[in-house]
């Protein structure tokens, strides 16, 4: 399952976690953001305990995306052991190439 975070809980769910994370920077007016919203979140209950799913409302939370310099939405970024290592924006990647490049990193 997805979890919503905020700029006060990233830290927390993302830098610190010893999993893969996978951060969705999304909002509620950007239509491509929720057409992979349920993908994403059957990949949180496929790949649990491999890589970890969280969503970060971008309006609600301007801090962090701004830090990360995301600019169009959706943008999916990959962290692993607190870095950054890999970005996906758009909504156009089918369910089994995310699920892949997921798994990738995971290994």
């Amino acid at each position: 399952m997805t979890v919503k975070i905020s700029d006060a809980s990233f830290a927390a769910e993302v830098l610190d976690n010893k999993e893969p994370v996978l951060v969705d920077f999304w909002a509620e007016w950007c239509g491509p953001c929720r057409a992979i919203a349920p993908l994403l979140e059957e990949l949180s209950i496929e790949l649990a305990g491999k890589v970890k799913i969280v969503k970060i409302n971008v309006d609600e939370n301007p801090t962090t995306p701004a830090s990360y310099g995301v600019r169009s939405l959706p943008t999916m970024m990959l962290f692993k052991g607190g870095q950054a290592v890999d970005v996906k924006v758009g909504a156009g990647t089918p369910k089994t190439a995310i699920a892949d490049w997921l798994v990738r990193h995971a290994a």
